[in-house]
């Protein structure tokens, strides 16, 4: 019994863990008023019939703070690496010269700012019902075992340690949020 219930709570761990590692990847995609890559993230481009990402079909590189470029490997693929960035609606507008792709992004106005950070605050809500879900998920194959013959206080002892597990990562939630909401009011 106790091997079960240390492998209810390692993969409640691991899961609640998997949510962080989500969390910190569509934070990454939300721009600070800085240029990041991640940003490209998720973006797809029709190469040769299949959707491939972009950072697949050329170099993605930082110039500086406000500069992203795109060096396709073949110069055909400047117009659907344009195309996708278009259509995925980032708030940017693509610049292409024939040989590389620059995409310059605005400096964020105050407002800009807010509606970020509230996109911060929704991504973390996601987060933190995951990981609830994720908790209750745990429990209820500890009361199974339980109507199994688990004993009472057992059961107790692991909710509460996997209470603790959670309460852990959601606090890591909260302090990805602060950060990522000081990064963006940061002027």
């Amino acid at each position: 019994m106790t091997e079960e219930l240390s492998s209810i709570s390692q993969e409640a761990e691991a899961s609640m863990e998997r949510a962080i590692g989500h969390l910190e990847v569509e934070l990454g995609k939300i721009r600070a008023g800085r240029a990041n890559p991640q940003m490209l993230d998720g973006l797809v481009v029709d190469y040769y019939g299949s959707p491939t990402p972009i950072s697949q079909v050329g170099n993605i590189s930082v110039v500086d703070v406000r500069t992203i470029t795109i060096q396709p490997w073949e110069k055909n693929m400047l117009q659907p690496i344009e195309k996708s960035i278009i259509a995925a609606n980032i708030g940017v507008t693509p610049q292409n010269d024939g040989v590389i792709i620059r995409i310059f992004l605005p400096p964020l106005t105050e407002e800009r700012r807010r509606d970020l950070v509230k996109k911060v605050h929704n991504e973390g809500e996601h987060s933190k019902v995951a990981i609830r879900n994720i908790r209750r998920e745990a429990i209820e194959q500890i009361k199974k075992l339980q109507k199994g013959g688990l004993s009472e206080d057992v059961a107790k002892d692991t909710e509460k340690a996997i209470q603790l597990i959670t309460d852990k990562y959601t606090a890591v939630v909260e302090k990805h949020l602060s950060a990522k909401e000081k990064e963006i009011m940061s002027v």
